[in-house]
Formats: C-alpha cells, sequence, structure tokens
C-alpha cells in the first residue's frame, strides 16, 4: 500500500504542495485531477523522490518508496526516452537495470494490447508519432511489473477510439497483476470511468477525496460540482463496466 501522511513540497518560498494525506491499495487506482498548476506533477515528482519534502511522509508498506522503483509513465513522451537509443532498448532498460526477468511473450502482448507493431520498436524516437511515442511509454511501464505505476496524463497524445482502448487494456492488466496505479489527469471522463477513488487539488491542497462514484453523484465542495458538471455537460461521465 502506498500511503502519503501530510505531505508539503516548497518551490522556492511558494508552497506547492500542502498537508496531502492519502492512500493506495495493491490492485487499486486513485485518480488525481485539478486544473493546470493545482499541484498534480509535483505530486508525482515527491513520489518519484524527485522534489524535497518539506514535511510529512510518503511510503509503501511501512518501507520507503523508493525501494520499489515506481514505474512513470511521462506526459511528454518523445521526451521521456534517449534520442540515441532504439525504442525497444529503452523499453528493456528498466528491466535490465532492475535485473528482472522478462517474462515470455510479454513484449509482444503488450504491443498487440497497444496496437504497435513490434518492429516498430527498433526505430529511435524521433521515427514515430508523439502518440505512437505515448504508448511506447505506457508499455516501457507496464513491461517492469512493478507494484505502484505513476501515469502523468498518459491518454493526452491519443485520440478518442485509442484512449479507451489503452485505457481498459491498462485496467484488464491491472486486474490481472494488482499493481497500484496513480493517474495524474485533467481528463475526468477517464478518471470517473477507470479510478477507485478520486482526489482533487486546487493549488496544492485536497479539495476532495473520494470514491469515484461518490464524487460523480455528489461533490462536497463547489469547485468539485464544477469540474464535475463541466465534465457532465461534455457527457464525459460513465463508469467502466
Amino acid at each position: 500500500m502506498l500511503k502519503l501522511e501530510n505531505v508539503s513540497v516548497k518551490r522556492g518560498k511558494s508552497i506547492a504542495l500542502k498537508d496531502v494525506s492519502f492512500k493506495v491499495d495493491a490492485g487499486k487506482t486513485i485518480a488525481v485531477v485539478g486544473e493546470s498548476g493545482a499541484g498534480k506533477s509535483t505530486l508525482i515528482a515527491s513520489i518519484l523522490n524527485l522534489a524535497s519534502l518539506a514535511s510529512g511522509k510518503i511510503s509503501w508498506n511501512d518501507k520507503p518508496v523508493r525501494k520499489i522503483s515506481p514505474a512513470l509513465v511521462s506526459q511528454e513522451p518523445r521526451a521521456a526516452f534517449n534520442p540515441v537509443m532504439t525504442l525497444k532498448q529503452s523499453v528493456l532498460e528498466p528491466i535490465v537495470g532492475q535485473k528482472k526477468t522478462l517474462l515470455p511473450d510479454r513484449l509482444n502482448r503488450l504491443c498487440k494490447g497497444l496496437e504497435l507493431p513490434i518492429d516498430l520498436l527498433d526505430r529511435k524516437p524521433s521515427g514515430v508519432s508523439i502518440g505512437q511515442a505515448q504508448r511506447v511509454g505506457i508499455m516501457r511501464a507496464l513491461i517492469t511489473s512493478s507494484p505502484l505505476i505513476l501515469f502523468d496524463e498518459p491518454l493526452s497524445a491519443l485520440d478518442a477510439v485509442t484512449q479507451k482502448h489503452t485505457a481498459r487494456l491498462i485496467s484488464d492488466l491491472q486486474k490481472e497483476e494488482g499493481f497500484a496505479a496513480i493517474i495524474v489527469t485533467h481528463d475526468l471522463g477517464y478518471a470517473a470511468a477507470f479510478a477507485d477513488d478520486i482526489i482533487v487539488l486546487k493549488t496544492g491542497c485536497v479539495e476532495e477525496y473520494s470514491s469515484a462514484e461518490e464524487f460523480i453523484q455528489s461533490p462536497k465542495t463547489q469547485y468539485g460540482q464544477d469540474l464535475r458538471n463541466a465534465a457532465f455537460a461534455l457527457g464525459a461521465l460513465e463508469r467502466a463496466s
């Protein structure tokens, strides 16, 4: 279980996160939503030990979270890869670095599930589209079999049909493998469909924290209601079956 206890992070003299607390159990997904500048990416950085905590504690089963090597899907697909390496080298790099064994046929299964031809992995990042790079980034995170995967705007470069297909693949693999997931997203429809819980951040603070179903039915704050109503107006709120 990932647990954040009263986590605060400073950026210069400003508070980027203030007293953020929540937990994510194995096999569960929490979505973090909010407008730009709310502190969503800072939250991801703090879990990855890339942002120093001003106060609070982050742990995985009461141990330092860095010891489990969380996997990350970056919101900047091409920038996440070494430009001189092939995509396959980048995908397999975390496994080699952590001395893990690649399960038979896992690479082929992920290519098929993400609708990517396997020979595409022989290209370098500059030789694929942004949408393809984003799906390869998702592959790199999923292939590690990490117990915790952090998704930072994982579907932003994909068209609507590919978004739905990719989100379903992630959800199906999570049910099989039991990893915990944190999804940072502007897409409340995605959060409502696939997350167990939703956190609404506003100026670095937790504005709301509830189950996805509770949030869809009745947000507790005006800010949450505004986000929910905007998504309803777009026809975007529906739980995945």
